[in-house]
């Protein structure tokens, strides 16, 4: 290809029989042949200010469309190619630049260091490839192998044991017919009118027979009945397996199983409202509304290290507002002063945190995101963190997306993001969204967290009505409960005997 194109290009200085370039200067904007480019290659002058590249036809896409100056610089951060202004002025000024050779010689030999990783694990997948056949083969096979086993058990248990009730019934209508035609077949009168009581018997019995019933009641149909519950059980189980994992085999992304968090994973309080407990395992939060609202901070914690990957699923309660993600360790007492990248739900509204410096918030800003920004300047730094609903394409245009009942995140540390899932099932799962984080520049120590309520609230002296079931109404002053309307204090119970206040302490979060 090379070859042809040097054919093609022909030398700009030469008046008569143009012979073949050899270089195109892209300052010059001209194509020369060997004998022109003399110049620029014993001129140091133009060897160091003047780049050289194969021949090419110059159609105007060398020069900056912003500037109308010489394209003389690649930006590794971008990937594109920028002038002079680009590079010391505009939004490259912060980035990596190279010279077009420089940036030639290091890509290259990042391709080639990507292709021998390629290639790696292409050959590794196709010595794997025959052993994850075979394995999914055989895990969908037991599966199929157990439902099948199951389903069969079921219908045999059913099927002979109803084969044996209508058996029975069927010899009920066998003896009416053998009475009636032995009746008609009697000629003696008297002998006819003594047999036919019995004849009259079995007819009714006959027609009190409806085969299509199931057994008859008794206690062999009640064990029946719980042997094929128990059964039914299993099978629906089986079932349920075997259909989350062709989903998952097909659809992984939103289809992985609902496994169970290790048990080492643990909510660590940073702060707890009056009204919060924790459970003795720590995977637990309750909430008594009677002790204050409910407000507190809490990281996840491990004591396994992760690899490459970290992943834990919070079912949180639909009474109170509520952030999930990632935070700044430092700060993790009071999250406005340091990074957040996370998923809240406030005032009925599912929105998404995302921490930034000043600078990379006006760029996101100049995209167009709509966003209430807040900001807390540190070291000269102005961090910022923007905040947007987060809507899908409904039938009547952007709507709300609605509030997850149980929330999945995965933190992806190669790829440096927070992906967060609305859990619809056992083997279902909806994105959310997916944020991608900024660690390694920020050098931001995050850690997971939930805080549940709204931070810095603190139920002291707020009035909390209650009703009583026989009618009286009280309020809760800090000290105690009054009557409505003597005001009077009561303690501990109702004038009818019934103990005072709503003592209903509730789970609001649970590390699944």
């Amino acid at each position: 290809m090379s070859e042809k194109i040097q054919k093609d290009i022909l030398c700009d200085m030469c008046i008569e029989d143009r012979k073949p370039a050899k270089k195109t200067c892209m300052k010059c904007e001209i194509s020369m042949c060997v004998q022109h480019l003399q110049a620029h290659l014993t001129t140091p002058v133009l060897l160091q200010t003047h780049p050289l590249t194969e021949p090419m036809d110059l159609c105007g896409n060398t020069k900056c469309s912003q500037h109308g100056k010489l394209l003389e610089y690649y930006c590794l951060d971008d990937m594109t190619c920028v002038c002079v202004s680009c590079a010391i002025e505009d939004q490259h000024r912060l980035h990596n630049m190279k010279t077009f050779s420089t940036a030639h010689k290091e890509l290259l030999e990042k391709l080639k260091a990507e292709q021998l990783i390629l290639q790696e694990k292409t050959d590794d997948e196709n010595v794997s490839l025959e052993k994850w056949e075979k394995s999914e083969r055989g895990k969908l096979g037991g599966c199929s192998v157990r439902l099948i086993e199951a389903v069969t058990k079921l219908r045999d248990i059913s099927l002979t044991s109803v084969q044996s009730s209508v058996s029975a019934r069927m010899v009920s209508l066998k003896t009416s017919k053998s009475s009636m035609e032995a009746a008609q077949k009697e000629k003696d009168t008297f002998r006819f009118l003594q047999m036919y009581s019995q004849v009259h018997q079995d007819v009714e019995k006959a027609k009190a027979v409806d085969l299509r019933k199931g057994l008859e009641p008794g206690s062999h149909r009640d064990k029946l009945v719980e042997e094929m519950r128990q059964n039914g059980e299993k099978m629906v189980k089986q079932a349920s397996q075997f259909w989350g994992s062709l989903l998952t085999l097909v659809d992984p992304e939103h289809h992985q199983e609902l496994v169970p968090t290790d048990l080492d994973l643990v909510f660590k309080p940073q702060s707890l409202g009056p009204g919060m407990l924790l459970s003795k395992d720590n995977r637990k939060v309750f909430h008594n509304s009677y002790l204050g609202q409910c407000c507190a901070t809490l990281l996840i914690c491990s004591t396994k290290t992760a690899s490459s990957f970290q992943r834990w699923v919070v079912s949180l309660s639909e009474e109170s507002d509520w952030t999930i993600g990632l935070c700044d360790k430092k700060c993790a007492k009071n999250l406005k002063n340091g990074a957040v990248y996370g998923l809240c739900w406030e005032d009925k509204q599912l929105r998404n945190l995302i921490t930034e410096t000043d600078e990379d918030s006006q760029s996101s800003t100049s995209q167009g995101l709509k966003v209430q920004n807040t900001g807390t300047a540190r070291t000269g730094t102005q961090l910022v963190t923007t905040s947007a609903s987060i809507t899908y394409q409904g039938e009547n245009g952007e709507e709300p997306v609605p509030r997850p009942e149980k929330v999945e995140v995965l933190w992806n540390f190669t790829a440096s993001t927070l992906s967060f899932f609305s859990r619809t099932g056992q083997h279902q799962r909806e994105e959310i969204i997916t944020m991608k984080l900024k660690v390694s520049i920020n050098n931001w120590d995050l850690v997971p967290f939930v805080q549940l309520g709204k931070q810095n609230i603190h139920s002291t002296t707020q009035q909390q009505q209650w009703k009583c079931s026989c009618g009286k109404g009280y309020y809760w002053d800090g000290n105690g409960y009054r009557d409505n309307s003597s005001g009077s204090y009561y303690q501990g119970c109702c004038s009818c005997g019934k103990v005072l206040g709503p003592h209903i302490t509730e789970m609001v979060c649970e590390l699944y």
